[in-house]
């Protein structure tokens, strides 16, 4: 292994572990980052990789955290209803929204996908069995055989699970053959169609498996609250997740992750100073934007480079 897969190892060793040296509310933060970090790398597949910017991935957060809700509540409070089940109904609708998205690009694509879920919020809002405005309480977690997901360290360790599967199979995903496509089609897509490659099913592709792991991330969320509420399906939580992705570095993976670790704690820091944080964390992005466009990420790494 590389040493930054073994430092990412051994963090998530060290927030493993954190349910036995860290206190109840530490341990509920750092599950909360491992779910946006889910939600905010599946989003970077799209950003960071294939180059497609959507301000709609949170149509996807927002229907796995219902799907799931609704199963796990009326169905079965097993893993399949919990976990399967939402990324299955997230893949379709991105199969769906996808298809009729990517045959735009830019800004026309940005404001298609933002569309697609605000419709959905809009239908999530206004629908009875849904809770409308208000939302579904009392989300259960799944049930599982000798494990009690009740229990918060249990709880915490599947959070943890789940996060470090997702970055492993995306961490695959964009090193194989397809995703050296994905990063073509970024760098110059024209002269990916011109050598012969489907583009369009390329990216198809690539809004799928995103769309399936931001369904997984909003099942997560869901379980984690024990509710769901039409936000979940609003813009802003794809413009949240775009922050994590800049702040972190796209086209990295850990660094998404890491940006989502520092939106919530300075979210949750500042919050508590003043109710006007998120014109701080404006300021702290335009910083980023201006000073640090690698993000968090290529920091660390211009600090890691020997000096000449």
């Amino acid at each position: 292994m590389r040493s930054a897969e073994l430092l990412t190892a051994a963090v998530l060793a060290a927030v493993a572990a954190m349910p036995w040296y860290a206190g109840t509310y530490p341990v509920k933060l750092a599950q909360e980052i491992l779910i946006w970090g889910i939600f905010a790398m599946s989003l970077d597949l799209l950003m960071g990789y294939a180059g497609l910017v959507s301000f709609g991935h949170s149509a996807f957060f927002g229907l796995g955290g219902y799907v799931a809700a609704l199963a796990l509540m009326h169905w079965s409070p097993s893993l399949a209803s919990g976990l399967l089940l939402p990324a299955l109904a997230s893949a379709v609708a991105a199969l769906v929204i996808g298809y009729l998205s990517i045959r735009v690009s830019g800004v026309y694509f940005i404001m298609l996908t933002l569309a697609f879920s605000q419709m959905l919020y809009a239908a999530a809002f206004t629908t009875s069995w849904l809770g409308a405005s208000d939302g579904l309480p009392g989300v259960p977690r799944p049930r599982v055989p000798a494990v009690d997901l009740n229990d918060a360290t249990t709880f915490h360790l599947y959070v943890v699970v789940v996060f470090a599967l997702a970055l492993l199979a995306l961490a695959r995903i964009v090193r194989s053959p397809f995703g050296r496509v994905l990063r073509g089609i970024d760098a110059n897509e024209h002269r990916m169609v011109a050598v012969g490659y489907a583009v369009d099913r390329f990216k198809l592709v690539a809004f799928v498996v995103a769309g399936a792991l931001g369904g997984v991330a909003g099942a997560l969320y869901a379980q984690f609250n024990g509710y769901v509420s039409p936000e979940m399906l609003f813009w802003t939580t794809s413009g949240q997740a775009l922050l994590m992705v800049i702040i972190g570095g796209a086209g990295t993976l850990v660094g998404p992750a890491l940006g989502a670790a520092g939106f919530i704690l300075l979210q949750s820091l500042v919050s508590s100073w003043t109710e006007r944080w998120m014109l701080i964390l404006g300021a702290v992005f335009i910083g980023f934007v201006r000073f640090a466009p690698a993000g968090l990420l290529g920091l660390l790494r211009a600090q890691a480079e020997p000096r000449a």
